[in-house]
């Protein structure tokens, strides 16, 4: 059965990040990084680290500096490049160090898709998957109703929330958890830019994202409102030095389920959507003889 333990993942500036490492019952073929959306904890990804040991892989989740433990947003100063120097860097190399020798991939949820570009360490991955890895322009969400209120939050309630009370209560509104008042910020100007922080010269992101060259699985979801397809190909098409292959999922391959922009890792989806992931990590940590 496969073992769950508790870490402090130490980052360069001394941060130290809550991890887990999920354990294979036997040998590991490979050590996959869960980068976590955001504002999302890793218990949300626990059922699919699950699957993940029972395919013979050892499993990383963890949580952003500022979104755990509650109630550290307001006290930190940290955004989402902080994140993606800072945290993602720590994770990938621990991963690494624990399984010398092993491959090392990375899956992304929403931002988390977006750090696998960003950070510097990812250059060291096999391979990676990004799911619901979107361009977050407010351009991109067709119904006008979603993007007005999508709007509220990220132009109007979070800009004032950061300001006023020093973080954003995500909690507190039931969208998740709370945010340091930096990445809000940067959240809500990118929202603005029309190719989202590839907008902003103060990320450089495009040039960060061409020195990566990896397999990339692009997962797109059909009824995902944040995040058409055209939001993704975006992200995609930054990937200059990748082999990146599209996948567009919609509720009628889950069994007519729902999935949109947060449910592909709940466990309803286990037995139809996750089994592609799952197998294409496999594809690139084949077991060795």
């Amino acid at each position: 059965m496969a073992r769950t333990t508790p870490h402090r993942i130490p980052c360069a500036d001394g941060f130290e990040l809550h991890s887990t490492l999920h354990t294979p019952e036997g040998a590991a073929r490979g050590v996959v990084l869960v980068h976590p959306a955001a504002a999302m904890l890793e218990q949300m990804y626990f059922a699919f680290a699950a699957r993940l040991t029972g395919a013979g892989f050892a499993v990383v989740t963890y949580n952003y500096r500022g979104v755990q433990p509650p109630g550290t947003a307001k006290r930190t100063r940290a955004g989402f490049i902080t994140w993606a120097d800072q945290d993602v860097v720590a994770v990938t190399h621990w991963g690494a160090a624990r399984y010398p020798g092993l491959p090392v991939l990375a899956v992304g949820h929403c931002f988390g898709g977006h750090a696998i570009g960003l950070s510097a360490s990812s250059q060291g991955l096999t391979a990676a998957v990004m799911v619901a890895s979107q361009a977050g322009s407010l351009r991109f969400i067709r119904p006008w109703r979603e993007r007005l209120l999508v709007a509220l939050y990220l132009k109007v309630i979070g800009p004032l929330c950061a300001r006023l009370l020093g973080y954003m209560p995500y909690q507190r509104l039931g969208l998740g958890e709370d945010l340091p008042a930096q990445a809000m910020l940067e959240w809500s100007r990118w929202t603005s830019l029309p190719r989202f922080f590839f907008d902003d010269p103060r990320m450089d992101a495009a040039a960060r994202f061409r020195r990566l060259h990896i397999p990339v699985l692009a997962i797109g979801l059909d009824d995902d409102p944040w995040a058409p397809p055209e939001s993704i190909d975006l992200v995609c098409q930054h990937l200059t030095g990748c082999a990146v292959e599209r996948r567009q999922f919609s509720p009628a391959d889950s069994a007519g389920q729902g999935i949109s922009h947060l449910g592909f890792f709940r466990e309803r989806h286990a037995a139809t959507l996750w089994p592609t992931v799952i197998d294409w990590l496999r594809r690139h940590a084949p077991e060795r003889g």
